[in-house]
């Protein structure tokens, strides 16, 4: 006779049905969903409350001589502090003991940087490369998964590029606003986002194609209150300050995601708005390419309209994904889709040129990369190799791994960069910071790559623009 197997059952084995009913509580109806919402938000509030000044907006950090010298200023301690002591006008810190450490701000780390950049020795580069003269470069990271690390990736990268020394704008394209709440933006609704700039847009497109509807004495088509609005906004009044004396932010609200319904009505009343440039368009013509040096997008975890906008401004694409089957595979169908959408673009606008005897469209990113996020080398290095094996080059050797310091920090509503190290074990922030940035080194040689490509160009294009000397 066989025995009973050991041990009790498993849970879902004998539930009694009426402790069930009586877990069930009463059914929920349309106002249920404003109530968990309004839930969400008050705790909302509470976390990102615990991040912020007296003043009720978030504040960033002091950094010490050990935390500049190891990782901002590539000089020794005596030595930084020698030159602080020659240059009485320098930034000097203030110290919380008699005789402590000194403790700077990040404008102030700016200021030391530019004077060792200026003063210093020529061996070492104090200043980030940056050519004269070239648009900031517009960097996407996309990915139609959630749940890879995208937002915290784009933050992150942020983060590192404004400690580098560069001018940042951040525009937040996903109407869940997570990049707004991690550098503490305020949006009340879609006209503090992107959504006026791709109105008027629009709306410049359709006043150039009444002109030439009433020279062919046709109706003009209207332009409606929305547009109208939309084209009264100055670009520049939709950038906010944030805690990082560096990083300027266009943020995101839930309102937003109608830009996803509007977009294709506009585009149904003006078959020839180019809808691909508008935010390409847009970044130029409010002189935003040439205010900053890098200009990062957080699109939305879906290939829709604002994240099509995002991808046609970027020169450089960034995917981060996980090292697992299901996360290979859909991102995956996510080049697929990229390859569709915009060979299909290409294509429509193609026979159209064609036919006009004009020139062809061709999008054309400086570089593609997908990023492993949040790696356990200790569970996924086989699938991680498998996935290099198939991508080459368009995967980055780096694999950012998911450690302590980021878990914590993200409890504390911090990026890493903002988490004082004096909270944290220094081995554990040490670890934590590296794999920041490391990915932080991928993506600068990406960016200083394309620009030195951008700079070669140029001059090749002068040389060749000069008349041929006269030959004697």
């Amino acid at each position: 006779m066989a025995k009973a197997a050991a041990g009790p059952l498993p849970a879902y084995h004998d539930i009694d049905v009426d402790a069930a009913l009586a877990e069930l509580g009463a059914p929920t109806e349309t106002a249920g969903f404003a109530e968990i919402a309004a839930a969400c938000g008050r705790g909302r509030a509470d976390l990102a409350g615990r991040g912020l000044g007296e003043a009720g907006r978030k504040t960033l950090r002091l950094f010490s001589t050990w935390e500049i010298t190891r990782y901002l200023i590539p000089v020794a301690q005596a030595h930084f502090r020698r030159v602080l002591r020659a240059n009485p006008d320098l930034p000097q810190g203030r110290s919380e003991t008699e005789g402590g450490a000194k403790w700077f701000t990040l404008d102030e780390v700016h200021r030391l940087r530019a004077f060792f950049g200026a003063q210093g020795s020529k061996a070492k580069a104090y200043l980030p490369y940056r050519p004269q003269g070239l648009p900031a470069k517009v960097v996407a990271v996309a990915n139609f998964k959630g749940g890879v690390g995208k937002t915290s990736t784009a933050a992150h990268l942020a983060m590192s590029a404004a400690l580098d020394g560069y001018r940042v704008l951040v525009i937040d394209l996903d109407s869940q606003g997570s990049m707004t709440s991690i550098f503490g933006g305020r949006v009340e609704d879609e006209w503090g986002t992107v959504f006026p700039m791709l109105a008027s847009h629009y709306g410049r497109h359709l006043q150039q194609a009444n002109r030439g509807r009433i020279d062919r004495g046709e109706a003009p088509v209207p332009l409606d209150d929305t547009v109208d609005a939309a084209m009264q906004i100055d670009p520049a009044s939709l950038v906010q300050k944030t805690h990082w004396p560096n990083i300027d932010l266009i943020g995101a609200q839930l309102n937003l995601y109608w830009a996803e319904f509007q977009i294709p009505v506009w585009r149904m009343q003006s078959r020839g708005w180019k809808l691909w440039d508008a935010l390409p368009d847009a970044l130029d013509q409010a002189g935003l390419l040439d205010a900053y040096d890098v200009v990062l997008l957080d699109t939305p975890p879906a290939l829709g309209y604002l994240t099509i906008n995002g991808l046609s401004a970027a020169d450089i694409l960034l995917v981060p994904m996980g090292a697992s089957f299901l996360e290979f595979d859909s991102t995956g169908r996510f080049f697929d889709m990229l390859h569709a959408t915009f060979a299909s673009i290409e294509e429509g606008e193609n026979l159209a040129a064609r036919a006009l005897g004009r020139e062809g469209l061709a999008f054309q990113w400086d570089a593609v990369r997908a990023v492993l996020t949040r790696y356990d080398g200790s569970q996924q290095g086989e699938m991680a190799a498998l996935m290099q094996s198939y991508l080459g080059s368009t995967l980055s050797p780096h694999r950012q791994d998911f450690t302590a310091l980021i878990g914590q920090a993200g409890e504390q509503v911090n990026g890493i960069y903002e988490a004082d190290y004096r909270d944290f074990n220094r081995e554990t922030y040490a670890r934590g910071r590296e794999t920041f940035d490391e990915t932080y080194a991928a993506f600068k040689r990406l960016l200083i790559g394309s620009w030195r490509r951008d700079e070669l160009e140029r001059a090749a294009e002068a040389r060749d623009a000069q008349p041929v000397a006269a030959q004697g």
